[in-house]
């Protein structure tokens, strides 16, 4: 399963142990837990109600509430759709082309139920007041900052991506309050990623996480954290359902930010559109 339990049952073995005590009840009683109020599932898990609140923080749940709320609406989907595909020798090509479409839906579909609204709204009003916007990311996390970085410059806003360490540094290292600091990592233990963030915080500017859902270095470093589904763990997936669950957090950013400017930034995307048209598309060059 991808989410919620599968999170509890790879930190179990890193938590105080009367965390890990509430964290194997909920894994052994599933529905039963999401069904109860803190005070009776801290009884039945034999645990006090303060180490299950001190478990929903770890996991940067806002409340239990918000906590039992994604368990059940994790647990209430089918069986039969909690599988991904992975890559199959010798897999006849209309299977894969089904296995790619079901993994991508999933892999969207489990991204926006772990989604917390409150915290993409802080991030989007955070972005769209920021004075520069920095972009961190490796290796295909660094594919996913380029794209929002593209995404940026075609509303005006001041932005930019690095993928190189020495370069994530320089930058976060100029800047100020009132920048903010975007990193994407989806282990959220990517070590350059990490100091870049670190860096950009210590200078004072706002920093923003977008990780694998689940406790993780970069997002206990940052002022807001966004999340996808935890669902890449075969070895042979190629980042791919990471990627597209990152991709979908990214517009999900850039929709909410071109509409809170709606009357400033849509002149400048059809501007910058029709641009590229006038001195591109219309040369023969093929639109990016």
């Amino acid at each position: 399963m991808a989410g919620i339990m599968t999170m509890l049952r790879e930190a179990s073995g890193k938590l105080h142990p009367q965390e890990r005590r509430a964290a194997q009840y909920i894994l052994e009683h599933g529905m039963e837990a999401a069904g109860l109020g803190i005070t009776e599932l801290a009884q039945r898990a034999g645990v006090s109600t303060a180490t299950v609140s001190r478990l929903c923080k770890t996991f940067h749940f806002s409340t239990f509430t918000d906590f039992k709320m994604k368990l059940s609406a994790e647990l209430a989907l089918q069986p039969s759709a909690q599988s991904y595909q992975d890559i199959v020798a010798g897999n006849p090509l209309e299977d894969i082309v089904s296995a790619m479409a079901a993994n991508h839906i999933r892999s969207i579909t489990d991204t926006t139920r772990l989604l917390d609204l409150k915290k993409l709204q802080q991030a989007v009003d955070v972005l769209a007041a920021a004075n520069r916007i920095d972009i961190y990311g490796s290796a295909t996390s660094g594919i996913v900052a380029e794209d929002f970085y593209q995404k940026l410059v075609r509303i005006g806003i001041h932005a930019a991506s690095y993928s190189d360490s020495h370069l994530q540094i320089t930058s976060a290292s100029l800047l100020r309050p009132g920048d903010v600091a975007l990193a994407i990592s989806y282990s959220g233990e990517t070590p350059e990623t990490i100091d870049a963030l670190r860096c950009a915080k210590e200078n004072g500017a706002t920093a923003i996480s977008l990780t694998k859902f689940g406790a993780n270095t970069l997002a206990n470093l940052a002022d807001i954290q966004l999340f996808t589904s935890t669902l890449e763990e075969g070895m042979r997936r190629g980042n791919m359902a990471s990627r597209i669950a990152q991709l979908h957090v990214i517009d999900i950013l850039f929709t909410g930010l071109v509409s809170s400017r709606f009357d400033e930034y849509v002149p400048r995307l059809e501007n910058s559109y029709q641009m590229v048209r006038k001195y591109r598309v219309n040369k023969g060059v093929a639109e990016g």
